[in-house]
């Protein structure tokens, strides 16, 4: 799961250079289509024996996926990375939270809550579509964690993931072909884009569909909610985008958050009746 966030934001960090010559669609679009082409030629998926239920779970990976990239790279082109991914966990962390209406999980929504207003607060390199995108991609993050929970629980290998990048890469493709041009006319675009396609849906999808093939949703959460502190990282690293105290308090209070609520869920699943 950390091997996982670690690639899949670091190459958003890389691909932010794109969007100059793209725009942050069609870069989504291209890093799917290219991610899956390297799937579907490593795996090569028998997809004749596949059930109905395979299928279906596969169309909504590749389906929520396609969103919540598309809503994500939109997000980053506005915003920081790290603002941007604390305001997308908000999907899977409320899915995990009001799942069981505790006054203790209550609390650590109001902290998560808190946290993204100290991230979001004016002055903070945030604007509203930004943020609107992320949450977007927040949505897109939840459905995605329980698709590729189900993807991972119905075969071996990464056939459905391969599948599910396909779909996605299908649905994407319009707001690829216009851009065929620029990008095959510069190879050092295309370079970049397939490094990203390889880090992130190949090698960052990868490990967590094997986190996730593992781990019920609700534990893996608990990893899931070192994404913001990972963004934060790599964009103070790679982007040099700075982080202000107020970002530091966000972050604490969406990781702490995050991992209170899923520990909980986690603690909750491993009890037995006496």
């Amino acid at each position: 799961m950390v091997l996982g966030a670690t690639l899949i934001q670091w190459s958003a960090a890389i691909v932010t250079r794109v969007f100059a010559f793209i725009g942050p669609s069609a870069t989504s679009a291209w890093r799917f289509l290219l991610g899956a082409v390297v799937l579907l030629g490593a795996t090569r998926p028998k997809v004749a024996a596949w059930s109905r239920r395979q299928w279906i779970a596969a169309a909504v990976l590749g389906a929520s996926t396609a969103f919540m990239n598309q809503c994500f790279y939109q997000s980053i082109a506005r915003i920081p990375l790290g603002g941007a991914v604390a305001i997308e966990y908000l999907g899977p962390f409320l899915v995990s939270a009001l799942g069981k209406r505790s006054p203790r999980h209550l609390f650590f929504v109001f902290v998560a809550g808190a946290g993204v207003l100290a991230i979001a607060r004016p002055g903070g390199g945030l604007n509203t579509l930004g943020i609107l995108f992320a949450a977007g991609s927040g949505l897109g993050w939840a459905i995605y964690v329980f698709a590729a929970h189900r993807v991972g629980r119905q075969g071996e290998g990464f056939g459905g993931l391969a599948v599910s990048m396909a779909m996605a890469a299908l649905i994407t493709l319009p707001m690829s072909i216009g851009s065929a041009n620029v990008v095959l006319s510069h190879p050092g675009v295309l370079a970049r884009l397939a490094l990203v396609a390889v880090m992130s849906i190949v090698l960052g999808f990868g490990c967590e569909l094997q986190a996730l093939r593992r781990l019920k949703p609700s534990i893996a959460g608990v990893l899931f909610a070192l994404d913001p502190a990972i963004a934060f990282l790599i964009g103070l690293v790679l982007l040099h985008q700075p982080i202000g105290p107020w970002d530091l308090v966000g972050m604490v209070c969406v990781v702490v958050a995050g991992a209170g609520v899923t520990y909980d869920a986690a603690t909750a699943d491993l009890e037995v009746p006496q």
